[in-house]
């Protein structure tokens, strides 16, 4: 009599197997590496849609369902447009990538400087390898991640932070931009 289970025991899945059809029963939604950042759009999809509610850990739009690269992107530029139009003093747009460990790294850290500063300030986050962003990659001339972008109420880019070497680093812009903005400006 030849036995054997009908699925297997143990089941190993790698960040590059996702997508990739299986003949085998083992298969998840996405792997378990790429869970924190599949997701891009609850922070539109509350803010277009209040009575959907949203626990703290869904605040990040990059924590939501996954989402095809198309509506990642009309997600990501409807949060774009509402963050100009509120008429705040500034909006920091971050481009970032899905595969960036620095930029996942940042997800809290950016959560907790937007709801520090929301009285004044909206940030926006840009996937940087979807092809929909190419006009603003190119405009802010952004050719690496993570990367945020200083923009006044009228949507002009006033300064960016420079090349990240570590999280320090990065940490240090995004203060640099806060208080560039902040600052009294000479009368």
């Amino acid at each position: 009599m030849n036995w054997s289970p009908k699925h297997p025991i143990f089941c190993l899945k790698w960040p590059s197997d996702y997508g990739v059809p299986k003949n085998g029963h083992c298969s998840w939604d996405t792997p378990w590496i790429l869970k924190p950042v599949m997701n891009l759009g609850s922070a539109a999809l509350n803010f277009f849609n209040p009575s959907v509610s949203a626990n703290s850990s869904e605040k990040n739009p990059r924590s939501q369902a996954a989402l095809t690269a198309e509506e990642q992107a009309e997600v990501e530029h409807a949060s774009f447009a509402a963050a100009l139009s509120s008429g705040k003093e500034a909006t920091i747009l971050e481009f970032y990538s899905p595969k960036c460990r620095l930029c996942n790294s940042l997800i809290n850290f950016v959560n907790e400087v937007e709801n520090r500063h929301s009285d004044w300030l909206s940030i926006v986050t840009a996937d940087a390898e979807n092809d929909r962003w190419l006009p603003e990659l190119l405009h802010y001339d952004i050719t690496y991640v993570p990367c945020f972008v200083l923009l006044d109420e009228h949507g002009r880019a006033l300064a960016k932070t420079g090349v990240p070497s570590s999280r320090h680093h990065v940490i240090a812009g995004i203060s640099h931009l806060l208080k560039l903005k902040r600052s009294p400006s000479p009368s």
